[in-house]
């Protein structure tokens, strides 16, 4: 990808890390209970409800006031990733570091799942926000509840019922997008970055923003004058309905065009990579970005964070 995928901890110091810390997936973990990491908060969370009280569930990244394109991965994080018996992780270069560590400390008997793979995705897949799409966490549910029956076949039926469980309560937020696509479908909206993009296009939601520029501020890049100038236009000629922006990740560009939707009195939403906390899951994060896109094209409310 671009430049804000390329902050990774070096392989050196990641697998001094390891050696120093003498990682064990047993060593000092309650028994019966499988050690697993989501390398963002999301797919933590999946995890922890396919596996419930037979799980103990790290997330990596965790924080929604940073950005998780820039991470760097510590020693600290190399020991948790080594010692999981289970890893959950997105791909298409999101989460690069993940694989430099697991390759520092192989393990045949841990298990990961990379999303990107489970979907058949190619490496350049441009936009990494997998977990906007509608259909990825049933799937990633599915291949977790899968892993988990593999490391304690003794509950497997636990956690197939669990996933199944998960799955069904997706329905609110895929009603939420049904009904929006079916009232809403081609409503325009501008973007700064493609991170609801999949969402934004299962409700029939028309992103008018250039992809070049939402590709630009996601690696990183300064946009072309153009981009910014088609940008600016959607605003100050009233092109779109609703502007969304990442709102983990803004400067001085992307405040402008805070700015102009705001002077405008075009709605502003505010979106995540990772899921805002306390109070939220996977599946009230999702419906809640949902409800407050219908509330800013029928109300014309703004809601920046959640």
């Amino acid at each position: 990808m671009g430049s804000r995928y390329g902050a990774v901890a070096s392989v050196l110091a990641v697998g001094l890390g390891l050696l120093a810390g003498g990682c064990s997936a047993t060593q000092g973990d309650p028994p019966g209970v499988v050690v697993a990491v989501g390398a963002e908060n999301e797919y933590a969370n999946v995890i922890q409800q396919v596996g419930r009280k037979y799980v103990q569930v790290t997330a990596i990244m965790s924080n929604p006031n940073t950005d998780p394109h820039t991470f760097e991965a510590s020693a600290s994080v190399a020991r948790e990733v080594s010692a999981a018996q289970l890893v959950v992780q997105n791909g298409v270069g999101y989460d690069g570091f993940m694989n430099t560590i697991e390759n520092a400390a192989p393990d045949s008997a841990r298990k990961v799942v990379t999303v990107q793979d489970l979907l058949g995705l190619p490496a350049d897949t441009p936009n990494p926000h997998l977990w906007y799409q509608p259909g990825t966490m049933p799937a990633v549910a599915n291949a977790v509840a899968a892993d988990l029956a593999a490391l304690q076949p003794a509950h497997a039926s636990y956690f197939k019922a669990n996933a199944a469980a998960f799955i069904a309560s997706l329905a609110a937020w895929d009603n939420a997008i049904a009904a929006f696509k079916a009232k809403y479908s081609g409503t325009p909206v501008a973007t700064t970055e493609p991170v609801a993009d999949y969402m934004l296009q299962a409700a029939g939601a028309d992103n008018m923003t250039p992809w070049a520029l939402q590709a630009d501020i996601m690696n990183g890049t300064d946009p072309s004058a153009q981009d910014v100038a088609v940008q600016r236009s959607l605003f100050t000629q009233h092109k779109v309905k609703v502007f969304l922006y990442n709102q983990q990740v803004t400067d001085s560009l992307t405040e402008s065009f805070i700015a102009l939707a705001k002077a405008n009195n075009i709605p502003v939403v505010g979106v995540y990579e990772t899921m805002p906390a306390p109070g939220y899951d996977y599946q009230s994060w999702m419906l809640a970005e949902v409800q407050d896109l219908r509330n800013a094209v029928t109300s014309g409310v703004s809601s920046e964070r959640l």
